[in-house]
């Protein structure tokens, strides 16, 4: 049953790497190269999956053919070595319905979807979105973020949700830490932890898997932290946490594409680079701040 589907440990929603092309959008061509070689890089560094076309991978930027293609080469890069989950984000369910058809034709093991985007919609309206995404059969990762959407996947509202046959799992990150608990007692739904800053806090409340940011830059400690914790080991995860959640909270504000890809480039194991509009580069203070967290984090890592 689609309910079994396990989204435990850590998927990164995947940034995506661009080179300049003059004749791309924006000057920027996707680099499907760069970007397979850092998906293999955090499945080597001991990630469960990697989470293709969120908003952190700039889906709305691209055009369809580069969109569809991000999944393809992430299916081939992570072959059965772990799992993607293909973001399948759309206005109106017909174009989400057809995001998750290209998916699982492609060979995605799941998705991860959004309420219709830019509309604000109800409740009724929520509910036939995910109810015609289910009908493709995949296991869908409902992905509950009012703070962008304008809709909030409330515990009630997720009760709802979750009587569909293929809604597993929900991405909490509505940064109310009292929700997981809540959604747990309400539903059978996994809570997957969705705000890197709020990541311990989660997964001690009982969130069962980390769909993740920052891991893009820091994967072997993202696992570790999530090891930690989740083998009883709080009080060390606690202390690797203290000295991560600053960079952490870049994930959370309205520039963490730039901020994470920025982190990725100094941590200088694999490629960040520049985003796509309309997310422009940082500016001074920003890059400023980005780095000393970064190196804060980075100096820490290596005197343990």
């Amino acid at each position: 049953m689609a309910k079994q589907f396990d989204l435990g440990g850590v998927i990164v929603a995947t940034t995506l790497a661009f080179k300049e092309d003059a004749s791309a959008p924006a000057g920027l061509a996707v680099d499907y190269d760069r970007f397979a070689e850092h998906c293999n890089w955090l499945i080597e560094n001991g990630c469960r999956g990697v989470g293709p076309n969120g908003s952190l991978g700039e889906y709305s930027s691209l055009t369809d053919a580069e969109r569809r293609k991000v999944i393809q080469v992430a299916v081939d890069t992570v072959g059965d070595r772990g799992l993607v989950v293909a973001g399948v984000h759309g206005v109106g369910w017909h174009q989400a319905q057809q995001w998750a058809e290209y998916a699982k034709e492609d060979g995605a093991d799941g998705v991860l979807l959004l309420p219709p985007t830019i509309y604000r919609a109800n409740d009724d309206e929520v509910i036939e979105h995910y109810s015609r995404v289910d009908e493709v059969g995949l296991p869908i990762m409902a992905y509950n973020n009012p703070i962008d959407t304008k809709v909030d996947l409330t515990p009630d509202l997720l009760v709802e949700l979750a009587k569909l046959e293929h809604v597993v799992a929900v991405k909490e990150f509505s940064a109310d830490i009292r929700r997981v608990l809540e959604i747990q007692d309400k539903t059978d739904l996994d809570v997957i932890a969705g705000a890197d800053d709020l990541l311990f806090e989660s997964l001690v409340a009982g969130a069962v898997g980390w769909f993740a940011g920052y891991p893009n830059a820091f994967p072997r400690e993202a696992v570790e932290l999530y090891t930690l914790v989740t083998s009883g080991r709080v009080d060390e995860a606690r202390t690797l946490y203290r000295e991560l959640v600053p960079v952490f909270g870049w994930d959370s504000k309205t520039e963490f594409v730039q901020a994470i890809k920025l982190s990725i480039d100094i941590a200088g194991e694999s490629y960040g680079g520049p985003t796509r509009p309309p997310r422009g580069p940082l500016n001074a203070l920003q890059t400023e701040q980005v780095t000393t967290h970064t190196r804060r984090a980075l100096d820490y890592l290596a005197a343990r």
